[in-house]
């Protein structure tokens, strides 16, 4: 397998599982986060704290607030940051990018095209692919300032790139990085109809409402994942199906019951059970700000429900849900959020969409 390098964005629980995996994997990584100040004790140290099904062992890091030196020379740029940040991450990369560098978002909400988009409004020439999947690629909690524990990794994560034309060359990349986890998809709105998190964690939050508030922790996944709460969740995940087949995609469309019941999933075989074994997950949430309202319904569901209305497909489940959403925070998400009309993308045709994700 060629070995890559690989510049990780980000100070997340993802960014510490994606420098853990992409070093022990033998790439070179450079770790990027816009203040050194704020990698905490991981500056003087250079190494974090690892904990999986192997144990607990330490991995060598590179931390850098240097972009330049961080990206100019990378195969993969790895961003497992919030989509809240795509557009301001796609400001700072434009001016370091080459030809044929990747940008994966794992998952991206259709960042992809947006940061492509900002990126060519800056004057960007260089002939790059933007891919996103639909889900962070590990189940993980940072347990410390220097520290992470995996709970599992996905193996397999459907994904596809924008520019499409570009797929080949790009997914090879992270095959490279993920190897034998990455599914290709048709394109890159393909892949952002793959995203998991607006149809988990929508019901979860919105239904556990009153013991959210109430506890000083609640664990969604746990106590929190009730029959009706499943039934919720696949007629949601139904509709989201739906709209992949209205478009033309094709199956698999890896739905999300498979996450409870079989080992299909993109996490594989026990991943539920290993999320609520873990108890990472038993912690408290606020219902204005936590990002499975800020990220998953304000931009993931309000993106679907747009997507939706623009293939003319019902999908009454998702609006009651963002309806629900709006009269929690107090906001009118479905005209705040990410929708194709914020990206001037509803008055496109068919045809032109293709045109679009393929060029």
């Amino acid at each position: 397998m060629p070995k890559r390098i690989v510049a990780v964005i980000g100070g997340g629980n993802g960014s510490f599982a994606a420098v853990a995996d992409a070093v022990e994997g033998g790439h070179d990584v450079r770790w990027w986060r816009r203040n050194r100040e704020s990698f905490g004790p991981i500056g003087t140290r250079q190494a974090i704290a690892v904990t999986d099904h192997a144990g607990t062992r330490e991995v060598a890091v590179k931390p850098t607030d240097d972009l330049a030196a961080a990206v100019s020379d990378a195969d993969l740029v790895l961003a497992p940051i919030p989509a809240t940040g795509q557009i301001e991450l796609a400001e700072v990369l434009a001016p370091h990018l080459r030809d044929g560098q990747v940008i994966y978002l794992p998952p991206g909400t259709f960042g992809s095209y947006l940061m492509l988009r900002r990126m060519r409004e800056m004057g960007m020439t260089a002939d790059v692919a933007i891919a996103e999947t639909g889900t962070l690629p590990w189940l993980c909690r940072k347990t410390a300032p220097d520290a992470v524990r995996i709970t599992t990794r996905a193996s397999r994560l459907p994904t596809g790139t924008i520019p499409a034309r570009m797929s080949g060359a790009s997914l090879s990349v992270i095959s490279d990085v993920f190897p034998g986890a990455i599914e290709p998809v048709e394109d890159a709105l393909s892949a952002a109809l793959m995203n998991a998190g607006p149809i988990i964690h929508p019901p979860l939050i919105l239904m556990n409402a009153g013991p959210i508030e109430h506890f000083d922790r609640w664990d969604i996944h746990n106590e929190g994942t009730q029959p009706a709460i499943r039934a919720v969740h696949d007629a949601l995940d139904a509709e989201r199906i739906a709209v992949r087949e209205a478009l033309g995609y094709a199956p698999p469309h890896f739905p999300l019951r498979d996450h409870y019941e079989t080992s299909d999933w993109m996490y594989g075989n026990l991943a539920h059970d290993k999320l609520v074994d873990s108890g990472d997950w038993h912690e408290a949430l606020d219902l204005h700000h936590h990002r499975y309202m800020s990220e998953d319904i304000a931009l993931g569901l309000v993106f679907l429900v747009s997507v939706a209305e623009w293939a003319d497909v019902p999908v009454p489940v998702a609006k009651g849900l963002v309806a629900l959403a709006s009269a929690v925070t107090g906001r009118d998400l479905l005209n705040e959020g990410r929708t194709f009309d914020s990206m001037a993308l509803s008055g496109l045709s068919r045809d032109a969409m293709t045109s679009l994700l393929q060029d």
